[in-house]
This record gives C-alpha cells, sequence and structure tokens, in this order.
C-alpha cells in the first residue's frame, strides 16, 4: 500500500470514529432525564419571592459619596475644530550637554 493510501486509510477511520463518537452523545443527550431541571412551581399563595420592578419613588439622594479632590474640569477644553496639539504650548528644549574632554591616549 502506498504511502497516500495509507494515509487516506488513517484519516477516514479517524473520522468514522469521530462521528461514531458524536451520535453516541447525542444519542445520550436525548435519553436522558432532565434530572437537573428545577421542579415546577407549586400553586400556593404562601410568600416568597422578590419584586423585579423599579421603585416607583426616586432615590432621596445620590449615591456615590462626595466627589474626589482630583475630580476637576480640564485645564483646556476643545469644543471647536482646533486641534489637541495647538491647545498647549510646546516646553523649551533643555541646552545641550557640554562636550566631553578629549582624552590622551594611554600608551
Amino acid at each position: 500500500m502506498s504511502p497516500d493510501a495509507e494515509l487516506m486509510v488513517i484519516f477516514g477511520v479517524l473520522h468514522l470514529f469521530a462521528l461514531v463518537f458524536g451520535v453516541g452523545l447525542l444519542a445520550m443527550f436525548f435519553r436522558s432525564d432532565p434530572a437537573g431541571a428545577p421542579p415546577p412551581p407549586e400553586d400556593d399563595d404562601g410568600g416568597g419571592g422578590g419584586n423585579d420592578r423599579l421603585p416607583l419613588t426616586p432615590k432621596p439622594r445620590p449615591t456615590g459619596g462626595i466627589p474626589l479632590p482630583d475630580a476637576r474640569p480640564a485645564g483646556t477644553r476643545l469644543r471647536g475644530h482646533g486641534r489637541l496639539r495647538d491647545a498647549h504650548r510646546r516646553p523649551a528644549r533643555r541646552p545641550a550637554h557640554p562636550p566631553l574632554p578629549r582624552r590622551a591616549p594611554v600608551r
């Protein structure tokens, strides 16, 4: 048997095994009982349960506490068509370092 034919047989067997395995899992899924499902609700009027609706009255005060000290408005407001780089001046450049003194070669 040539290597190509042998490779095709191996892949065919693997695909057949995967198909049988998938059909087996699907059959087990359809035959299973809904044991993990919650029981149906009983028709009694005895309390329980909460209200999922929002209250009709607004809250008396906003939540979240006092504003933080760094919660200040920005120093620059860009409401027009200007660019951010045009809003601030560029900082002055530092002067260049003085050149290093030349060393004499060691003999």
